[in-house]
């Protein structure tokens, strides 16, 4: 025996929009939704060749140079000199630390020299 319910018959649930919209909100009631419309008039061309990766990604302009090291100082920090006899307090890049290079006196390294402090130094190779 089928249920009989009380008052008004119950009606299926009608859909909000009846008109058929170009670009209906989405389910949680923000913006409407974004439709691909193909490819923009800024895409790159097919054919065309991506750009070079440059070294110094950040634009500050680091000095690159060989020197020996000279004196090991406390907390991995360093003495470097280089070819033209100038000293820099040079400490162990990241990856180095990571890897656990060890640097002794009298090992060639390869520094990068900020331009706005020509005293300090970053040692990011160790050379054989």
């Amino acid at each position: 025996m089928a249920r009989r319910t009380r008052g008004k018959r119950s009606m299926p649930h009608e859909p909000k929009y009846t008109k058929i919209m170009a670009n209906p909100p989405n389910s949680r009631g923000g913006k409407p939704q974004q439709r691909n419309n193909g490819p923009r008039n800024n895409a790159r061309p097919v054919n065309s060749a991506p750009k070079p990766k440059v070294k110094d990604d950040d634009g500050e302009g680091e000095i690159e140079l060989e020197g020996v090291v000279s004196a090991v100082l406390a907390g991995t920090m360093f003495r470097v000199r280089v070819a033209n006899g100038h000293e820099f307090l040079a400490h162990i890049s990241g990856k180095m630390r990571k890897r656990f290079i060890r640097l002794v006196v009298g090992d060639r390294v390869k520094i990068e020299v900020s331009p706005y402090d020509m005293t300090k130094a970053r040692i990011t190779f160790r050379l054989n």
